[in-house]
């Protein structure tokens, strides 16, 4: 959990404990990477979905990605991500793409306002245009 937004960090803690409550275990897959590592998995989207413009459907750049700048965390276990579909809102937790259930972000307006309609994929993402 190194390198992520501490705001982040906290509201994943606050939600993990709640889940727990229910007898959901979170479990992190991924939250902050250095920039090499996000260029890696960029080529190997492009080589698993064969153009960049497809890879950029599942992965961002380094200079794009809110991984590298510890602003995302990807959640594994359905069971999880089920939860925080249902709850996230609660701790500003908020799913932003509708083809990447796993990958979540803080919005803390969505504690009071809900989560803002999700992107198809990153490249409707207007962030991931830099």
């Amino acid at each position: 959990m190194a390198n992520l937004d501490p705001d982040l960090l906290e509201a994943l803690r606050q939600a993990a404990t709640n889940a727990a409550d229910d007898g959901i275990e979170f479990y992190v897959n991924s939250g902050w990477r250095l920039p090499h590592y996000q260029n890696q998995l960029l080529r190997e989207a492009v080589s698993k979905y064969g153009s960049e413009v497809e890879a950029a459907r599942w992965v961002a750049t380094a200079a794009t990605s809110p991984h590298v700048s510890g602003d995302a965390v990807d959640i594994g276990h359905s069971v999880a991500t089920t939860w925080l579909s249902g709850h996230g809102a609660e701790y500003g937790l908020c799913q932003i793409y509708k083809n990447e259930p796993w990958h979540y972000e803080l919005r803390p307006e969505a504690i009071d306002d809900g989560c803002p309609r999700m992107y198809a994929d990153p490249t409707q993402d207007p962030r991931m245009r830099q």
